[in-house]
Order: C-alpha cells, then structure tokens, then sequence
C-alpha cells in the first residue's frame, strides 16, 4: 500500500495525490550524512577540505626537496673544497683574544668559550637596552600627553628626530663620539670616583666581601614579598574599594631587609677607586666605548618608538573613564595609575615585545663599532674555520631562542594584565 491510496478518488486529484506521494516518499528518504558521503574520487576533489590538504601536503614535500637540494649542494661543495663538516671545530683552541668578557676567557680557549663570551655580551647589551628603553619610551610617551607645552614639545622633537634617523647610524654616531673623547689624562670627572674617557666610563666598585652574596638573596626575598603585598593590597582594594599604602611598605621591605643582613656583617664596604697611574687609571670598574655606544645607540632608538606606543595606549582609553574618575575626586596621579595604565596596557604590550625583538636583533649592530658581540666573534671563528654553515646555524639559533624566550614571557605577562570580565 503506497501513501497514494484510494483516497484520491476523483480522476481530476490522481496527478495531485501522486506528486504529494512522491514527495512525502522523498521526505522520509534518508540522505547520506557528513558521516556517510561518497568516497568516490570527483567528490573527493571537488571537497574543499580534501583540496586544503593535499596542497599542504604538497607544500611540505616541495620545501622538503628544496631543503634537501640545497643541503646536497652545500655539501658536495664544501667537500670538492676539502672542508670538513660538522661541529667538531667547538674544541679546537680559537687563538684570539676578546676585549671584553664577562667570563674568564683567553686565545688558548676553545672557539665554544668564544661563542659564549658573545652570547653573554649580547644578553648583557640586550637586556640592559630593553630596560633603559623602556624607561626612557614610557617617560617619553607620557610627556607626549602632558598638559605642559614645554614637555610635550620636547618629546615630540625627540620621537621625531630619533624614529627618522637609521639605527646604525644611532650606533655609528655614539661609537665615534665616544671615541673621539680626551684621553685619560684629559678625562671628564662625573663625580667621585667616576671618569669618562676614550677608554669609556670607569667608576668605582665596592670591593667584594661574602656578605655581599646574602644581601643579594635578601634583596631577592624582599622583591617576591614586595610582588605579593601588592597583589594582596590590589585585591584588598577591589573587595573593599579601600586602598592600602604600598609605596611604603614596599620600599621598607626591599630597602629594610637588605640592611638588616648587611648590618648582621658589620656594615663591611670598601671601594675600589681608580686611580691613574701611568698611561691610564688602575682599579674601579670599566664601560668600554664600544658597549656604550652600542646601548646609547639602540636604546635611543628604540625609545622613540616605544614613547609612542605608550602615548597610544594612553590616548586609547575612553575620555569618560577618565572624567568619571575625576568627579570620583581622584589625584592625577591616581588616575594615571588605577584608570588610565590598565586600560592603556592591554594596547601597549604587544606592539612593545616587537620592539624589544627588534632592539635584540640590532644589537647585532655592535660588529660596526667593535664591541665583541654574538655576530663579531661568530663572523671571527667563521673565518678562521671556515665554518661558514654551522657558525651562522649557530647565530641563528641563539637569536631564535632569544626572540622566542622574551615572547614567551611578555605573553604571560600579557595574559596576566588583561582586562577580565566579571
């Protein structure tokens, strides 16, 4: 019995009853789901999906044989040269001194020393260029907003003449003025204690003494207890919109801590003060130029481009949140702190970990001036080796890791100063 029963009688209805028949009948038909589609092949190509992964498949094969052309070239090269390959040379004696090290390092040591002296100078120059830059761009950035004609004046000449001018020439400029200084004789006295010279910047160094070691631990403890009061104090203030006073406590604790272990020594601090003698000063501490120039350099630069990141972030944040603060009666400087950098940092941090890439990255910049960096001692052993594949391989991974290992945390702290819904 078909659903186009004896019901339709009249002759006139039989074509009606049949098409409403056949279109229940196609109704109830059950129709291949995602599940249960055809595998035959023009639908397999005409499937977007099965179209996106044969091309990456495809791709990947093609970058593989790439890969694997330029690598049996590079190879049968170096062997028609009779070069060997490898990293065997690490151990070998490098033979040439560096000028400046933050490890004990002479030429009998072995070209893997070597690299690590400019792996430590690098993210020595690095980091102190980030924090400086910062610094500098968030003063900068906020004078750039100021109500005061002079500051805003200023930071806007220095954002625009710093942004126009190329980073090796920041770098060229300061390395040569640096140089061209008076001797050490004619040295400029910044203080007691302090010199500048050509030599670089020589100051006074307290001598060492093994209570110097708990002081620093100390320091440490008191900067973790200082991070946790203020979470406590931030949430204390959400739950009860009572502010606790932070300034004070926490310049107690990473000020109070530290004096009571220095006191627990007997207070021991003797400076070594350079002296000059001779052709030059003996004893204190020495900045070379070329470290110098490399810092002023990149930092300056990179100021500039991070003042107005900042002064972006500030001019983001909506007038009403600020004018509501303000009939609240809070202080500028409340303001600035509780409403207005929050709200800002949501926009200031990721354009911000691109400049602190960048500033890692130009610090390669140093080989122009001299200052014994990855890059320098890197293109010194690849001339001497003739290891010209695995001393870049070998740049080129430390870089990698470097970039990678500062957008690893500023994305924590990223994640961890985003605005969350409640």
């Amino acid at each position: 019995m078909t659903l186009a029963d004896t019901r339709c009688v009249p002759q006139s209805r039989q074509d009606d009853c049949s098409s409403m028949a056949q279109q229940t009948e196609d109704r109830f038909k059950v129709s291949p789901g995602p599940g249960m589609a055809s595998f035959s092949l023009p639908s397999l190509l005409y499937s977007s999906a099965v179209r996106g992964v044969l091309y990456q498949a495809a791709l990947l094969l093609l970058v593989v044989a790439c890969g694997y052309y330029l690598y049996e070239n590079v190879t049968s090269n170096l062997e028609s040269q009779g070069i060997a390959t490898g990293f065997g040379f690490l151990d070998e004696s490098a033979g040439f001194d560096i000028g400046e090290s933050l490890i004990a390092y002479d030429s009998a040591n072995t070209y893997a020393r070597a690299l690590a002296v400019g792996i430590l100078n690098t993210l020595t120059v690095s980091a102190c260029g980030i924090a400086l830059a910062t610094l500098l761009g968030g003063m900068i950035g906020i004078m750039r907003v100021s109500t005061n004609w002079f500051a805003a004046k200023f930071s806007s000449a220095f954002v625009e003449v710093v942004r126009n001018v190329p980073v090796v020439l920041h770098v060229i400029f300061w390395g040569a003025f640096l140089r061209n200084l008076p001797g050490p004789r004619q040295s400029f006295s910044l203080g007691d204690g302090v010199f500048l010279n050509n030599r670089g910047l020589i100051f006074a160094v307290p001598e060492y003494n093994p209570i110097y070691a708990w002081v620093g631990a100390a320091l440490l403890v008191a900067l973790c207890a200082s991070i946790a009061y203020g979470r406590y104090a931030m949430r204390h203030r959400e739950k009860t919109g009572r502010q606790l006073p932070t300034v004070l406590p926490v310049l107690a604790m990473l000020t109070g801590l530290p004096l009571l272990v220095w006191a627990s020594g007997g207070f021991p601090l003797q400076w070594d003060t350079p002296v000059f003698r001779g052709f030059n000063f003996r004893g204190g501490s020495l900045l070379s130029p070329e470290f110098i120039g490399l810092l002023i350099g990149i930092t300056v630069y990179t100021a500039g481009f991070i003042a107005e990141i900042v002064r972006a972030g500030i001019q983001s944040v909506p007038r009403g949140q600020i004018e509501a603060a303000r009939s609240l009666g809070l202080r500028p400087g409340w303001i600035m702190r509780y409403v207005t950098i929050p709200q800002a940092l949501r926009v200031i941090v990721p354009p911000t970990t691109s400049q602190y890439l960048s500033l890692t990255k130009n610090s390669s910049l140093g080989v122009l001036i001299g200052y014994p960096d990855l890059v320098n001692v890197g293109n010194t052993t690849l001339n001497q080796t003739g290891q010209a594949v695995e001393a870049i391989a070998i740049m080129m991974t430390v870089y990698l890791l470097i970039s990678l290992t500062i957008s690893l945390f500023m994305n924590i702290y990223n994640q961890a100063i985003a605005l969350k819904e409640r």
